[in-house]
């Protein structure tokens, strides 16, 4: 087979590319995750149990009946039930259909705006309700309504009646394990209603309840949800991981409903085809040659960047100057197009220099360099495509010095930042503390009218509505007890003189964990992620041969894949009790959360997380965009005192920076601050502390010290009057017309003032117009000289002129 026609496997030559493989490439719909681990939102087919009896047709008397067998009440209760479902079912019978459920679906409640509970009696007659008839309607599987009708047209203890109708073994045990896991309570009544609008909205007994059934499920009750509820968010996740973990999912089910949502990692497939490659053989060339790189050992992040520099800022880019392009062999006009294409990025400021263009540039000569190792070794493969590098050795010549002026700008940050980190940690530690008061005198005046703190009155702002009455009687004294839902954790609100509403809680909580982020940070140098990763079990301790126990922190392998322990001083074994202690004390214990990875896009087992949150019903862990926005509002805030901190911000990485630099400069050998680190490479390590090179300033002073040893004593004496007056007046000599003169100090002028000539003149730029008025003047003189005949006076006015032009010139590069 002939080069023009060659066709290998799993990739296309750039002679031939086949048409019907060219139109099936196209640039998919965003996700945010892989196609992998998706899960496709599919209703279960109806499956209607009858548990007790087939009921569709029956009529209005047989189904009370079959009502009145379930949940014995009092007699009085049990007439009331009886009106209800008759109330409904001579409504129902008003609309054509053999069914209850074709006169329903015929009614047209599931979609119109009108609802079942119009129809209720006035709220002075309590003796029967549509919505109440509905309930058992459902509960018995005589209907099958919408999640909009579930949503706003069933009484509130729905699933607690919906079970009791069901008699189904298998839907008690999934509600007992929902019922002991260690979510909070107001989560676990919510994830049974839930569950009982699925089975009922579905027509489905639980056996038959599917991953894609449940997603479907969210999808719906997202669409008809208020969308001002938090726990909306998480709709389904605890009845997810309920049945997952009883194993009535497939197996490969993510073990998260928010991967099965939102997707795993993505495949090299779904990272090329985000940004829309056109050229069919292209795009299998870099799928097949990211695939490779990747097989060598490249984790998701990782992955994710080489696919951004290859295909969205190098072919695309291409795509878009050349459109003919099918191949790697540019043009020199091709490629300085390109260059001055990804040279500047565009920002709302305007166009700016690249920073990272030499990452840019080292991906793409890498491809064309691997193209040509690879095609001497599988030509059939990767020869069609190998061709000459368009990108010079010499254009990558600037990458050291690209690097350097980022170690100067990370360095000239953290010298910044320095002195500035003990007013941060007493802004922190004394918000946490007056909060922390401001709590606790509210928590203990919550059954006054008010309460003062730091001089100031403040009142509670109670709840509009109270919470129900007590039960009275029959309904109080019934064998079956409803469920009532739980009240969700009372949050401290307060409102101050000024007539401004202050959430106790969420400040206090603020507080706190900027608090815990910071003294962790400033005293481990831990990564970002590897604060998240920080559980109760990451807690250890040693006891040394002389039975001294030392508190150790395990810090789980992130970045450079190596797990390390750190030695926790005082200061650092505070905050985790305090941490253990906030979790211990309104819990009882550390719950077991998994943290979402959004770089491998993973969930991680369920471990207990110090860093995990409380909002309302949902538990998760702190993520990382939510550490840095503490950070900054604690600089805002402290901003507010100290201006210092006027448009500065500290981020994690800068404590670690400052933790390495104090390490090393403190005289600790610079292999046990990598090993703290987690550095592999030392010079990594002496990247970070290059910030205040010590030993130069240490000997350096050493040097001076042994100098004035040397020095007679004499020397060194006490300045007099009148030798500081002569100091002072050598440097008022200094000052001419065109600015200063740099002669050293006890020296006269060797140029009797012909300033313009002196090379020690520093020429102020206020006085380049003046330069201007004596050049035209030399030239006055030159031509008069010149017309004299005095050569002599020519040759001195021409050195003059061009002392002259060099000092403007000087003078004007130092105004730019």
């Amino acid at each position: 087979m002939s080069r023009a026609t060659i066709s290998t496997t799993g990739i296309y030559s750039r002679r031939e590319i086949p048409a019907a493989d060219a139109s099936v490439v196209r640039a998919r719909s965003h996700q945010i995750g892989g196609s992998s681990a998706l899960v496709t939102p599919a209703a279960a087919p109806r499956n209607l149990p009858t548990p007790l009896g087939d009921l569709s047709r029956a009529s209005s008397a047989d189904l009370q009946a079959a009502a009145c067998t379930l949940l014995p009440r009092s007699g009085l209760q049990l007439e009331k039930r009886r009106r209800c479902i008759r109330k409904v079912t001579e409504h129902l019978s008003t609309f054509d259909g053999l069914t209850w459920q074709d006169r329903w679906d015929a009614s047209g409640y599931d979609t119109s705006e009108e609802r079942l509970a119009s129809l209720n009696p006035p709220a002075s007659t309590k003796s029967w309700t549509m919505t109440s008839g509905l309930t058992w309607l459902v509960g018995m599987r005589v209907i099958v309504p919408s999640v909009l009708t579930l949503r706003r047209d069933v009484v509130c203890d729905f699933a607690m009646i919906f079970r009791e109708c069901q008699k189904d073994p298998l839907l008690e045990e999934v509600v007992d394990r929902i019922r002991s896991a260690t979510n909070p309570d107001l989560q676990k009544h919510r994830a049974l209603t839930e569950l009982s609008y699925l089975l009922a909205s579905q027509g489905i007994p639980v056996s038959d309840l599917t991953p894609g059934a449940l997603i479907h499920f969210d999808h719906e009750l997202r669409k008809v949800g208020r969308g001002k509820e938090t726990y909306e968010r998480q709709i389904g996740a605890l009845i997810w991981e309920v049945l997952h973990s009883m194993g009535r999912f497939p197996e490969g089910t993510p073990a998260t409903i928010r991967m099965a949502r939102q997707g795993g990692p993505r495949s090299v497939e779904e990272f090329v085809d985000r940004y829309g490659v056109k050229d069919a053989g292209m795009r299998q060339l870099l799928i097949d040659y990211i695939n490779q790189r990747a097989a060598l050992g490249m984790d998701h992040s990782s992955l994710r960047g080489l696919t951004a520099h290859l295909v969205r800022n190098f072919w695309c880019v291409i795509e878009r100057i050349n459109p003919g392009q099918h191949d790697l062999d540019l043009t020199e006009e091709t490629y300085e197009a390109w260059r001055q294409d990804v040279d500047t990025i565009t920002t709302p400021e305007g166009p700016k220099p690249r920073q990272g263009i030499w990452d840019l540039l080292i991906a793409v000569r890498a491809l064309y360099l691997d193209l040509q190792t690879w095609a001497m070794e599988d030509p059939a493969r990767w020869g069609p495509w190998a061709t000459r590098c368009p990108i010079p050795p010499i254009a990558s010549r600037g990458y050291s010095a690209g690097r350097r002026r980022q170690a100067e700008r990370i360095a000239d940050r953290t010298r910044a930042r320095q002195p500035l980190l003990d007013h941060l940690l007493r802004h922190v530690g004394a918000e946490k503390e007056r909060l922390g008061s401001f709590r606790a005198a509210a928590t203990d005046s919550q059954g006054d009218a008010g309460f003062d703190f730091n001089g100031v009155h403040y009142t509670h702002i109670r709840r509009t509505t109270g919470p129900r009455a007590p039960l009275k009687g029959p309904r109080a004294r019934r064998g079956v007890e409803f469920e009532e839902p739980p009240e969700p954790e009372r949050q401290l609100r307060v409102r101050g003189p000024a007539g401004e509403t202050i959430n106790i809680s969420a400040e206090e909580d603020r507080a706190f964990w900027t608090w815990a982020a910071v003294e962790v940070l400033r005293l481990t140098g831990i990564r970002h992620e590897e604060l998240l990763e920080l559980s109760h079990l990451s807690v250890r301790q040693y006891r040394r041969p002389n039975g001294e126990v030392v508190g150790l922190l395990v810090v789980a392998p992130s970045k450079s894949d190596r797990e390390r322990v750190i030695p926790m001083s005082p200061e650092l074994l505070h905050v985790i009790a305090e941490l253990i202690r906030r979790h211990t004390t309104n819990l009882g214990l550390i719950p077991l959360v998994r943290r979402w990875d959004p770089h491998e896009r993973e969930h991680g087992e369920p471990l207990p997380h110090l860093f995990q949150y409380t909002a309302g019903p949902l538990r998760g862990v702190f993520s990382t965009s939510r550490i840095a926005k503490l950070l900054h509002m604690a600089c805002a805030a402290a901003a507010k005192d100290r201006p210092e901190f006027e448009g500065l911000s500290f981020t994690p990485h800068d404590f670690r920076r400052i933790f390495a630099t104090d390490l090393v400069n403190n005289g600790l050998p610079i292999h046990i601050g990598a090993a703290l680190l987690g550095h592999a490479n030392l010079q990594t390590t002496r990247g970070y502390v290059a910030v205040f090179d010590e030993d130069v300033v240490r000997h350096y002073q050493m040097h001076m010290a042994s100098r004035r040893a040397l020095r007679p004593e004499h020397e060194y004496a006490q300045v007099t009057v009148q030798e500081w007056e002569e100091f002072e007046e050598h440097f008022d000599k200094r000052k001419v017309e065109l600015g200063a003169c740099g002669r050293p100090y006890g020296t006269p002028c060797a140029h009797e003032h012909a300033c313009v000539r002196c090379p020690m003149l520093h020429v102020e730029p206020r006085m380049i117009l003046r330069l201007d008025e004596l050049e035209s003047d030399l030239i006055a003189r030159r031509e008069r000289a010149e017309n004299e005949g005095w050569k002599g006076e020519v040759d001195g006015i021409e050195l003059t002129l061009g002392h002259l032009r060099d000092k403007r010139a000087r003078a004007m590069r130092l105004q730019h």
